[in-house]
C-alpha cells in the first residue's frame, strides 16, 4: 500500500479565462510546493476513472449535462462567474474521474490517503446547474461511485472551503448515506449554509453547518473541529471521510475575510486523520475546491499533505506572523451555543 496517492489534472491549463481568479496557476502553485517538500516525487499519481452513466446521472440530471456540454462546446459563460472553454467539458469529466480514482484507491486500501488536485472545482455545482466556478461536483461523484460501485453505506464529506458547498449539500440533502458537514464564512457567497439547513426525509440531521463570522481564525476553527465536527463524526461513524479542501479560509485570500494560517489548516487535517485512523481504517481523501492566493496555496497544501502523512509541518511565511487577535467574538460564541443545542452536543 502506498502512503499517499495524488491526482493531477493533465491539460487543466486549457480551462482558463484571462483575469479570472479560478486560474491554472492555483494547481501549479500546489504542485510546486509539493515538489519543493519532496512529496510530489515520492508518491504515485493516478489516472482518472471513466465515470459510469449511472453514477453521473445520480448526481447531475441528464438535461443539465447535455446543456453543460453544449455550453462548453461554444466556450461561453454558464453564468456571470462561471466560464467555460471548448476544452472544459472533457476537463470537467477528467477532474471528476480523478476524484473517483483517488477515493476508490483509498477505499480499497491501495493508498492510505489521497489528494486530488481537482480542477475545475466542484462543490457549488448542483444537480441542475454550474455556478461559483464549478461545473461538475467532483466530491459528490466520488462519494456516489463508492456507494454504487464499491458498496459504501455511510460516508462523510467535510467541507473546509471559505464558501458553503451548496451544491454538495443540495445533492445529498434528502439522503442518509452521506453526512455533509461544512465550515464557511457567513454571510458570504452563495448565501446558504445556516444552522437550520439540516436535511429532509432520510437525510434529516445529515447536513451540519457551522457558519463562521468574518475574522475567525485558527482558534475558532480548532474549537469547531473539537466541539462540533469530531463529535458528529463519532455519532455518525462514516466508513470514509472525503474533504473538500479550499485554501481560501487563509488570511491572504482575496475573496474572503477568515484568518486561518497554514499551520491552523494542517492541524484541522491532522485531527481528521487521527479520527479516521481510530474509526474508519484511516480512510481519508482531500479534493481541491477554492483558494486564490498562490502563496497561501503553497503554504496550506504543504501543511495538509504533511498532516496526511503524519510529518512535521513545513515552516512557511505565515506561521510566525502575528495576526490581530480578534478573540472569540460574541457572534462566534452565540453560533457555537446555538449549534450545540441544535445537535444536542451540550
Amino acid at each position: 500500500m502506498n502512503n499517499l496517492a495524488f491526482f493531477y489534472p493533465d491539460g487543466h491549463e486549457n480551462h482558463y479565462e484571462f483575469g479570472h481568479p479560478e486560474r491554472p496557476e492555483r494547481v501549479e502553485a500546489i504542485k510546486s510546493a509539493l515538489e519543493e517538500f519532496g512529496y510530489w516525487q515520492a508518491y504515485p499519481r493516478l489516472e482518472p476513472d471513466k465515470i459510469s452513466k449511472d453514477v453521473l446521472w445520480a448526481i447531475h440530471t441528464p438535461e443539465y449535462l447535455s446543456r453543460l456540454e453544449e455550453i462548453c462546446e461554444r466556450g461561453v459563460h454558464f453564468d456571470a462567474d462561471t466560464y467555460t472553454t471548448p476544452a472544459s467539458w472533457d476537463l470537467a469529466l477528467n477532474s471528476a474521474g480523478g476524484a473517483i480514482a483517488i477515493a476508490r484507491a483509498v477505499w480499497l486500501g491501495e493508498a492510505q490517503r489521497g489528494f486530488a488536485l481537482t480542477r475545475p472545482p466542484g462543490h457549488h455545482a448542483t444537480s441542475q446547474r454550474a455556478m461559483g466556478f464549478c461545473l461538475l461536483n467532483n466530491i459528490a461523484l466520488a462519494a456516489e461511485n463508492l456507494i454504487q460501485e464499491e458498496g459504501a453505506h455511510r460516508l462523510a464529506i467535510v467541507d473546509l472551503d471559505l464558501h458553503h458547498g451548496n451544491g454538495t449539500q443540495d445533492i445529498f440533502f434528502s439522503r442518509g448515506d452521506v453526512f455533509y458537514l461544512s465550515t464557511h464564512q457567513y454571510p458570504h457567497y452563495p448565501g446558504t449554509g445556516w444552522l437550520n439547513e439540516t436535511g429532509t426525509g432520510p437525510g434529516e440531521m445529515k447536513s451540519a453547518n457551522f457558519p463562521l463570522p468574518p475574522f475567525s481564525g485558527d482558534r475558532e476553527f480548532s474549537t469547531v473541529m473539537d466541539e462540533f465536527i469530531l463529535p458528529l463524526l463519532s455519532r455518525y461513524q462514516p466508513e470514509m471521510i472525503l474533504v473538500s479542501y479550499g485554501f481560501d479560509p487563509h488570511f491572504d485570500d482575496p475573496l474572503g475575510n477568515l484568518q486561518l494560517t497554514s499551520g491552523g489548516y494542517g492541524n484541522l487535517i491532522k485531527q481528521l486523520v487521527l479520527w479516521a485512523d481510530e474509526n474508519c481504517q484511516g480512510r481519508i481523501s482531500l479534493f481541491l475546491e477554492g483558494g486564490y492566493d498562490l502563496k497561501a496555496a503553497k503554504a496550506c497544501s504543504g501543511a495538509i499533505v504533511a498532516a496526511l502523512l503524519g510529518d512535521k509541518f513545513p515552516k512557511r511565511y505565515d506561521q510566525s506572523l502575528s495576526l490581530v487577535d480578534h478573540g472569540e467574538s460574541s457572534t462566534f460564541t452565540s453560533i457555537l451555543e446555538q449549534t450545540k443545542i441544535l445537535w444536542e452536543l451540550t
